[in-house]
C-alpha cells in the first residue's frame, strides 16, 4: 500500500474522488489546501497534479491553478467513439482467447456489480461498472490495453458526472450480463454488437445542456 506521503498516493486519492463523482468538474484544486489535507509539501502536490494532467482528469491554467477537467461536448463524443473502436476489437480478441478461468473471473466481477447495485452502493457501483471493461483487457494479459482503457474509463466517468441524465447508469449492469452471456456462447457478432450498443447507450444518456455542478474539495477527500 502506498504511503500517504507519496505522490502516487495523492494521485490515487484524487483520481478516486474524481472517478467516484466526489470531486466535481470545474472544482479548483488549491495546492496549499491539498498539501494541508495530505500533510505533505506543495512540491509533492504539484507533482501529483501534473501527473493527473496526463490522462486529462486535471487541467492546469497559467496564473489560475489546477482544476478538475470539464470535458467539452466534442471531447466527450470523441472519447466514446474511441472506446467503441477499441472495445469492439477487444471483444473479438477476448472470445478468441477465452478460457474457463477468464470467463469465471468475468462472471465474478459481474456478480460484484450486482451486489453493489442491489445494496445501492453508489461509489462501489461506479467503480465496478467502469472496471468491467478494464477487467476484460487484464484477463487477456494485455496491460497496454488495460492502461489505455483505465484512462478512457476515468474520462468517461468524468463525462458521465457532467452530462448523464438521472437513472441512466442502472442499465449498465444488465448490459454487462448480456455481454458475458454472448462471450460464454462464443457468439462473436452478438458480443461485439452488444458492446457497441452498450457504449452507445451510455453516450446517448448524456444531456449536453446540463449545468455543471460544483463541490467542496475537503468534503470530497474526507
Amino acid at each position: 500500500m502506498e504511503s500517504p506521503s507519496t505522490t502516487s498516493f495523492i494521485v490515487q486519492a484524487l483520481t478516486r474522488a474524481i472517478v467516484e463523482h466526489r470531486l466535481q468538474p470545474g472544482t479548483k484544486l488549491a495546492e496549499q489546501k491539498l498539501a494541508d489535507h495530505f500533510g505533505v509539501s506543495r512540491t509533492l502536490v504539484r507533482q501529483a497534479l501534473f501527473q493527473l494532467t496526463q490522462n486529462r482528469l486535471i487541467r492546469l491554467e497559467p496564473a489560475r491553478g489546477a482544476f478538475v477537467a470539464a470535458p467539452t461536448v466534442q471531447e466527450s463524443r470523441d472519447v466514446f467513439a474511441t472506446r467503441r473502436m477499441l472495445e469492439a476489437e477487444m471483444t473479438r480478441a477476448f472470445i478468441r482467447q477465452i478460457t474457463p478461468a477468464r470467463l469465471r473471473a468475468l462472471r465474478e466481477h459481474v456478480a460484484q456489480e450486482k451486489a453493489a447495485v442491489e445494496r445501492n452502493d453508489a461509489e462501489q457501483r461506479i467503480e465496478l461498472l467502469g472496471d468491467f471493461h478494464v477487467r476484460m483487457a487484464e484477463l487477456m494479459g494485455n496491460e497496454v490495453l488495460a492502461q489505455i482503457l483505465r484512462d478512457l474509463v476515468s474520462r468517461s466517468s468524468l463525462i458521465s458526472l457532467m452530462y448523464q441524465r438521472d437513472g441512466a447508469a442502472r442499465h449498465s449492469h444488465h448490459e454487462h450480463v448480456e455481454i458475458v452471456k454472448a462471450l460464454a456462447a462464443k457468439d462473436e457478432d452478438r458480443a461485439v454488437r452488444l458492446m457497441d450498443e452498450h457504449l452507445l447507450h451510455v453516450e446517448q444518456s448524456l444531456a449536453f445542456d446540463r449545468k455543471v455542478p460544483t463541490h467542496d474539495v475537503a468534503m470530497a477527500l474526507s
